[in-house]
């Protein structure tokens, strides 16, 4: 039908975002995975966790990336793992520094948290149940890591499996997929990709055992890994270090 020099047009109906729910440390990697579920077209669900860790400022970091990026919703839950402790980053034990190549690799170090991967999981997968999601995002990697089992293909794929036997929505028929898109990746593909979807990593924290004022060590495992990435990647890093 045409009303003078107009045509009658109908408009097409507006694609949903299906909802995910993103575990955010504030870490480079889980910034990067947010910005992936983002392009993927999901509307990202943030969750972080303050268990006691002795690096609390990636929670205000968590908090930055997920204002930058938009986020659906953002929670922050209360987990005190201190009370079990086991590791340097939950109990008074110090944290590795300076730490060569071959150490980096060999082994499960002490700032490994018990089960820590398991456990946060299974809270996402709750909320995500909640807000009827299927889809959550992990930033675990395989590749530039510091050894910890819960960060492993075998890992994911087990709790994958888990998270569809033990849940309403995954006995019901509506499979469970656990992302870990970084899984493979070295921590300088991992920056190519995130500045490649504008991740903004001036608002993040890797550091382990950061000043009273939140600068980074520069010398703990994980800041010595967040340093080399940035390196093989040829990209400034904008990491506030101490020394």
């Amino acid at each position: 039908m045409v009303l003078g020099n107009q045509e009658a047009t109908t408009s097409s109906p507006q694609k949903i975002s299906p909802p995910c729910v993103v575990l955010v440390s504030g870490g480079l990697d889980s910034a990067t995975i947010l910005a992936m579920a983002k392009a993927q077209g999901f509307s990202p669900f943030a969750i972080s966790f303050d268990y006691g860790q002795r690096h609390r400022f990636e929670l205000e970091a968590a908090k930055k990336v997920c204002e930058a990026q938009g986020v659906a919703r953002h929670v922050i839950i209360p987990l005190d793992l201190r009370s079990i402790g086991g590791s340097a980053l939950t109990a008074n034990i110090d944290v590795p520094k300076d730490r060569t190549d071959a150490e980096l690799t060999s082994g499960i170090p002490i700032t490994y948290v018990p089960a820590r991967n398991t456990v946060f999981l299974s809270i996402a997968l709750g909320w995500a149940e909640v807000i009827g999601a299927q889809d959550l995002f992990v930033g675990v990697n395989a590749v530039d890591y510091s050894g910890y089992p819960d960060c492993r293909p075998e890992f994911v794929a087990a709790f994958e499996k888990l998270a569809n036997l033990a849940t309403q929505t995954g006995v019901e028929g509506q499979p469970w997929k656990i992302h870990a898109p970084l899984i493979h990746l070295t921590k300088a593909e991992i920056i190519r990709q995130g500045v490649a979807l504008g991740v903004d990593y001036s608002l993040t924290h890797s550091c382990y055992d950061p000043t009273s004022t939140g600068l980074s060590c520069g010398h703990c495992d994980s800041c010595l890994i967040r340093k080399k990435g940035f390196l093989e990647a040829h990209i400034p890093d904008p990491t506030r270090y101490a020394d």
